[in-house]
C-alpha cells in the first residue's frame, strides 16, 4: 500500500462564531483559499484546528463539509486522538465513514505505552484502515502526548499492514527525519513529514522529507518556496522562507498559537472571527500589536 499524503498539508483551523458554535460558511471559505493557493492536501482535527475541544457531532460536520468542498481535488488527512485502542478506532471508522483518505493518528497518552504496545495499537489500526480503503499516518508529537518514538520503532511500524506515512514532530526533527528516510529508502512506499508549523522544512526536505503539515493562514505563502527547492532553488527558497519564519515561529506559542492562526485569518477576510474555545487563550492588545509587526514586511493581500 503506497501513501497518498506529501507535499504542503496545512491543518486547517475550525472557524468559531462568537457564541462559539462553528462557522461552517467560514470552514467552507477556508478550504476553498488552500486549494487556490495550491495545497497538496488538507487536514482536520490537528492540534492546530483544536480537534481536542471538538464533539463528535462537530467532527462528522467539518468533515463532510471540507469534504464536499474538496471533492476529488486533494487528499484529506482527518486527526485521531484516541486514548485507547477501542475509542482511537471508533474515530479512524468515523473519519472513514466520513470520506477521509488518511488518519493521523497519535499514539494513546493518558497510560504511555511501551514500545511493544504501540507496534500493537498501530498495527490495529492500520488493519482496520487497510480494510477501509484507508491508511494510516503515526504522528510522532511527544511535545503533546509524552510518548517516545525511536526512528527504528518508526521505521518497525512503517512495516504495519495500513500505515503508510509519519508526521515527525519530535524535536530536533532534521536529524530524526533523516534517520527515518535513510533506513527507509523508498519515499514512495513510506513518506516522511514534518509539523511544528514548518518551522524547519527545507532542512527536513534537505534530509528526505517530502511534505509538512503547518498551520493554514500562509499556505500561498509556503507554496512557492516549496516549488523553489524542489525545482533546485535553494538559494531562493531560503530567502523566501527567512521572511516567513517570524510569523512561523509566532504561531507556535503555546496557548495562545490558534489565536495567531485565527488572528491572520480574519485580516485576510477568510474567516470572521477569532473565536477559540477554552482552555485555549485570545490574543490582548499587546499580542495584536506584535502580530501587527511581523506581519507588516510580509504585505499580505486579502485573500477574498
Amino acid at each position: 500500500m503506497t501513501h497518498s499524503v506529501h507535499g504542503l498539508v496545512p491543518i486547517l483551523a475550525t472557524p468559531f462564531l462568537p457564541d462559539g458554535t462553528l462557522d461552517r460558511p467560514g470552514l467552507r471559505r477556508l478550504v476553498e483559499f488552500q486549494l487556490t493557493s495550491g495545497v497538496d492536501g488538507v487536514a482536520v482535527f490537528g492540534m492546530a484546528s483544536e480537534g481536542f475541544a471538538l464533539t463528535l457531532t462537530e467532527r462528522q460536520l467539518i468533515l463532510r463539509d471540507v469534504r464536499e468542498v474538496v471533492a476529488d481535488a486533494v487528499p484529506v488527512v482527518a486527526g485521531v486522538n484516541g486514548t485507547s485502542s477501542v475509542t482511537a478506532l471508533e474515530q479512524a471508522r468515523e473519519a472513514a465513514d466520513g470520506g477521509a483518505d488518511a488518519l493521523m493518528v497519535l499514539p494513546p497518552f493518558m497510560v504511555k505505552p511501551g514500545p511493544d504496545q504501540l507496534v500493537e495499537f498501530y498495527g490495529l489500526v492500520g488493519e482496520f484502515a487497510a480494510s477501509a480503503d484507508t491508511e494510516v499516518m503515526v504522528q510522532d508529537a511527544p511535545g503533546v502526548t509524552g510518548v517516545a518514538m525511536s526512528a527504528a520503532l518508526i521505521v518497525e511500524l512503517s512495516k504495519l499492514d495500513g500505515v503508510t506515512s509519519v508526521k515527525v514532530e519530535a524535536p530536533p526533527t532534521v536529524p530524526k527525519v533523516g534517520a527515518v528516510a535513510d533506513a527507509i529508502g523508498d519515499e514512495d512506499e513510506f513518506a516522511v513529514l514534518g509539523g511544528q508549523n514548518a518551522q524547519f522544512v527545507l532542512d527536513e526536505y534537505a534530509r528526505g522529507s517530502i511534505g509538512t503539515m503547518p498551520a493554514c493562514e500562509f499556505p500561498d505563502l509556503l507554496a512557492p518556496v516549496l516549488a523553489a527547492w524542489n525545482a533546485g532553488d535553494r538559494a531562493g527558497a531560503r530567502a523566501a522562507f527567512t521572511r516567513l519564519l517570524p510569523l512561523i515561529v509566532h504561531g507556535l506559542q503555546q496557548g495562545i498559537a490558534w489565536a495567531v492562526h485565527k488572528e491572520v485569518l480574519v485580516r485576510r477576510g477568510i474567516i470572521e472571527h477569532t473565536t477559540v474555545r477554552l482552555p485555549a487563550k485570545t490574543l490582548d492588545a499587546g499580542g495584536r500589536s506584535l502580530l501587527d509587526e511581523i506581519l507588516a514586511p510580509l504585505d499580505l493581500r486579502a485573500a477574498r
